[in-house]
């Protein structure tokens, strides 16, 4: 037993050592990202191994576990922004245009300045229109007028009775909501509104409108038929009354409403009723 086992190490003398292959690995070419820990155990294993046959030291987790460290310390490698953030620098040049049009370009204005002169009862019409600034909207091509019945060229009561009612729904004892008519105005016989968005062109639109009106006046000066037995349709204004739902269709309200003007100015101290 004793001497087969020297034969054997005899024997195991004489076998010469054989040195570790080096293996070179290809590295992909089309690799996902250079931040993966495969990547990194490739460029690893591409390296020369060392020749003196010694054991590895650090097991496979703790080289996975070093990878994952660093990829997480590697930066990103995005060259550009997602869509999100193009949308927000959009938004950012487009405020900086219009801070830079108030910058540089608004105080040119001062050379088209002119003067506030109040419209006169030559002037009676109010032209109202809608801008969208830097943006092309249909409703930018629509054009109101409004006018009180009581400045427009009709010849006597009749004819603005005959125009109240030439005008229907078009007609209003109060101002219009978007009618741009001061609160201090008197409200007389109402007021008309003609509006127009029919034509490609807002000046086609003004023109409609403006060439309506003139037509109106011109029927309700024509004395052929007065029309004094028919009397004004308020229907339109009821129903819009109503709608609102705040109690006024009943009784009459809503054209009987009290207002400072009714209070009693026997109520008022002596000092003060010679001002009412």
């Amino acid at each position: 037993m004793a001497s087969s086992l020297s034969r054997c190490l005899s024997i195991a003398r004489t076998i010469p050592l054989r040195t570790p292959r080096v293996t070179q690995n290809v590295a992909l070419k089309n690799h996902f990202s250079s931040s993966s820990a495969v990547f990194a155990r490739q460029k690893r294993n591409t390296e020369v191994a060392p020749t003196s046959g010694k054991r590895r030291n650090v097991s496979v987790l703790e080289e996975d576990l070093e990878d994952a460290w660093d990829t997480i310390d590697l930066e990103d490698e995005i060259e550009d922004a997602p869509s999100l953030d193009h949308i927000i620098l959009e938004q950012q040049r487009q405020m900086l245009h219009y801070m830079r049009l108030i910058e540089h370009e608004m105080p040119k204005l001062v050379a088209y300045r002119k003067d506030f002169i109040p419209p006169t009862p030559d002037t009676p019409l109010i032209v109202r229109s809608v801008h969208y600034q830097g943006e092309a909207h249909p409703v930018s091509l629509k054009r109101v007028i409004v006018a009180p019945v009581d400045q427009l060229p009709l010849k006597d009561d009749a004819a603005k009775h005959k125009f109240i009612l030439l005008a229907g729904p078009r007609w209003s004892p109060v101002p219009h909501a978007d009618a741009g008519v001061g609160g201090t105005e008197i409200w007389g016989n109402g007021y008309v509104k003609i509006s127009c968005e029919d034509f490609p062109k807002a000046s086609q639109n003004l023109k409609w409108a403006s060439d309506t009106l003139d037509k109106m006046i011109e029927e309700a000066n024509n004395g052929a038929d007065s029309f004094a037995d028919v009397p004004v349709d308020l229907r339109h204004l009821m129903s819009k009354v109503r709608k609102a739902k705040k109690g006024d269709h009943r009784g009459y309200r809503a054209f009987n409403r009290t207002t400072l003007r009714d209070f009693p100015q026997e109520w008022l101290p002596p000092t003060a009723q010679h001002n009412a």
